[in-house]
């Protein structure tokens, strides 16, 4: 069984500084070519859960287990072999013993003089019903041992279904970032050009030196190549979510909306870590190699089983070695039936399943570190994922007083500077720190819902953080 190790989801939103190292974009839009798809934070889970090919195949593996139910119950059923056979042979026969082996085949009837030329059809035809009435057991643990395989299949599959959709989600959540963050740059962009050009005015006129003019162009320069970047790292982060929706990255559009006016007005309920797939996979794998154990425990017994048969020879020659000849021995013409109950135990075979017991003991024991494991790393996540909430709460709560002295000390200094209080260093020194505190503050409602969603895949369910998302919908 496949095991996938439990992923926290980061609640650290973008920044400037990680746009400064965005590669080239996986793919840019294509303004004017295709009608955007206005997709929210819900359709974009949906789209992912219905479309993704990881979670396809994870529901395939989950229906073969559930065959292998059906497979196992089928022991149960008797076995019926059916055997038709016409051959041309010699006739001779001799007294004597062969050793089982296959490759003379093998003759029944009394000696008779023929010579070797002679030859004459023989048919047999038959039909052996063999059941088992009991069997101490051992066929309800190889069901069990299949219903544990089935329910540990299922975990498996939901826990791909958690993964993928909160990869999705978190995808959404980047693109939203980096939306936000082109829109900041944007603005940034646009105070740098006004003041560039302020600047000129007062350096044309002899108000402030050349180079105070040079400075303000090179700051402007520097701001249109950021919002390169930003640009760039939206168009990637564009990319990345489409390949969760199946839909071209041109084509791709999100409507944020709801995660980007307020933070969540309460956080998600604590929910048990037993109920997170991971840990109720390891739970149905552990119970699957116990059932396992149970059936090698109820192998070291006879085997009791019910016979009955039917069948018929037919030969082409009689005993008195006459030969018939024509189509005599072509079909069975005399007829037997037998019934009876069999016995089979293999004694020998204790010493195999001693050593077979001690294999799948360390197998149970390996399943029950496993599920240890599970609980430990999810009730780690759990813990850190709501660390991380508390702190993007507390971030959230602090960012608009950064943003609001941030904006009074840039229009402070763009007074100053004017009335020659202050230089051009003073001026973009308070420009870089607005927008860094626009980026602070537009990244931080994100954050506390990034954080949210981390909180909800560490506790296995994303339900309930759609209902949360839906109740900040209604609510706008």
């Amino acid at each position: 069984m496949h095991r996938r190790p439990i992923r926290v989801l980061p609640a650290i939103g973008l920044t400037l500084a990680a746009l400064a190292t965005a590669g080239t974009p996986a793919c840019a839009q294509a303004p004017g070519t295709l009608t955007l798809a206005q997709l929210t934070l819900a359709q974009v889970i949906d789209d992912a859960k219905a479309h993704y090919p990881a979670i396809k195949a994870a529901r395939a593996q989950q229906q073969a287990a559930q065959g292998a139910i059906g497979l196992a119950r089928t022991a149960w059923l008797p076995r019926a072999d059916i055997l038709w056979q016409t051959n041309r042979a010699t006739a001779n026969n001799i007294y004597g013993l062969l050793l089982p082996q296959g490759v003379i085949p093998s003759i029944s009837g009394p000696v008779i003089g023929a010579d070797n030329t002679r030859s004459a059809w023989s048919s047999g035809a038959g039909a052996l019903v063999n059941w088992q009435p009991f069997d101490f057991g051992v066929r309800s643990a190889h069901v069990e041992a299949a219903r544990r395989e089935n329910e540990a299949a299922t975990q498996a599959t939901a826990a791909t279904v958690l993964e993928v959709t909160a990869s999705a989600a978190s995808a959404f959540f980047d693109l939203a970032a980096a939306q936000e963050l082109v829109r900041v740059a944007q603005a940034n962009v646009r105070r740098y050009e006004s003041f560039a050009k302020a600047v000129h005015v007062l350096a044309d006129n002899q108000l402030r030196p050349g180079a105070d003019a040079s400075q303000a162009d090179a700051q402007s320069a520097a701001a249109r190549s950021q919002l390169i970047q930003a640009e760039t790292q939206q168009a990637v982060r564009r990319a990345a979510l489409a390949q969760f929706v199946g839909m071209p990255a041109s084509a791709l559009s999100i409507d944020a909306g709801a995660i980007l006016g307020a933070v969540p007005a309460a956080d998600l309920d604590v929910a048990p870590p037993v109920s997170h797939p991971s840990v109720l996979e390891e739970n149905a794998l552990s119970l699957e190699q116990l059932a396992q154990k149970r059936a090698l425990d109820r192998s070291y017994f006879p085997s009791f089983s019910t016979i009955g048969a039917v069948s018929g020879r037919g030969a082409g020659t009689a005993m008195n070695g006459h030969f018939p000849g024509g189509t005599a021995g072509l079909a069975p013409d005399t007829m037997n039936w037998a019934v009876g109950v069999q016995m089979n135990f293999s004694a020998l075979d204790f010493f195999g399943l001693r050593e077979q017991r001690k294999i799948q003991n360390a197998k149970i024991e390996a399943e029950h570190a496993r599920y240890d494991l599970s609980f430990t790393n999810v009730s780690a996540a759990v813990e850190q994922a709501r660390a991380t909430l508390a702190g993007a709460r507390q971030i959230a709560a602090n960012t608009p007083a950064e943003l609001a002295a941030a904006q009074a000390s840039e229009q402070q200094q763009q007074a100053r500077y004017r009335s020659g209080l202050a230089t051009v260093v003073d001026v973009t020194t308070a420009e870089g720190v607005l927008v860094q505190a626009e980026a602070d503050d537009a990244i931080a409602r994100l954050s506390v819902w990034r954080a949210e969603l981390g909180v909800a895949a560490a506790q296995g369910d994303l339900q309930p953080f759609l209902r949360l998302l839906e109740n900040q919908g209604k609510g706008r």
